[in-house]
């Protein structure tokens, strides 16, 4: 019987119970591909990380409960904070390789991690009839990356008090929905609903964060912005907008380290 060491991280946060929970698998070589989607659906947490180291790099890869993504922020963070602290990565700084999504970096400095990942592509969109049924009110303006909408409401009570409909949510094809405003004590805030993938909504999205940094830095012209992500466990980020690339620093605890029996 094969063992197979687990970790859930909550990441984006500095409080057990608080963020994103993920967990991270470190992998001595690649499983099939049915078996890491199994173990995701097993843990049903928004995702499971898988990593395999590759030289002085690794390769990481994410699944959901029901399907492998092609970019995930709060688990990618969580993967870090595993190597760093269990694994004793030598440097300040790991590589980790993704097929979907290119090279990944993650700095640490003290008890921050920043991930270093590729800014999305965003264009205006029209906003879908099903999305403005689903969350009761027309955006003041809708945008389209590559697998999400942004959907941009006036204040912070907007995004705070949605309820949406998550079956005209998933109706949408997309990964998932943003929705965001200026913040009351942050520059700005979000929440992200995607049962598209088998998660009603995520409680702190790095990848998102990939499309509001840019957009927010240029509606706010700051370069360095403060957000936060107002799901019931909430998350504090912050993002850098540097063109072609977004920072996005925070801060990870453990929750748990155990053991998969295969």
């Amino acid at each position: 019987m094969a063992k197979i060491k687990l970790y859930q991280i909550d990441a984006f946060t500095d409080k057990v119970f608080g963020g994103n929970p993920a967990a991270v698998c470190v992998l001595d070589a690649w499983l099939d591909d049915a078996t890491m989607q199994n173990i995701g659906a097993e843990n049903n947490l928004a995702e499971t990380a898988f990593v395999v180291r590759a030289g002085d790099d690794y390769e990481i890869r994410w699944f959901t409960p029901t399907v492998e993504v092609d970019l995930c922020g709060h688990a990618t963070l969580a993967a870090a904070y595993v190597l760093f602290n269990y694994y004793s990565h030598p440097s300040e700084t790991i590589n980790l390789n993704s097929a979907r999504s290119g090279l990944l970096r993650v700095q640490r400095n003290g008890d921050l991690l920043t991930l270093d990942f590729p800014t999305d592509v965003y264009e205006a969109a029209e906003t879908p009839e099903a999305l403005v049924q689903a969350f009761g009110k027309a955006p003041q303006e809708t945008y389209k990356g590559k697998t999400d909408y942004l959907l941009i409401y006036s204040s912070e009570d907007d995004v705070a008090g949605f309820n949406p409909d998550t079956n005209l949510v998933n109706s949408v094809e997309a990964r998932g929905v943003i929705v965001s405003a200026p913040g009351k004590d942050v520059d700005f805030v979000s929440r992200f609903f995607c049962p598209q993938v088998g998660i009603v909504e995520d409680p702190v999205t790095g990848s998102a964060h990939t499309t509001l940094t840019p957009y927010w830095s240029k509606r706010l012209n700051k370069q360095v912005l403060t957000a936060r992500q107002l799901s019931k466990r909430q998350g504090n980020l912050t993002c850098e907008d540097l063109g072609d690339r977004v920072k996005i620093t925070g801060k990870a605890v453990t929750y748990l380290t155990g053991e998969i029996e295969l």
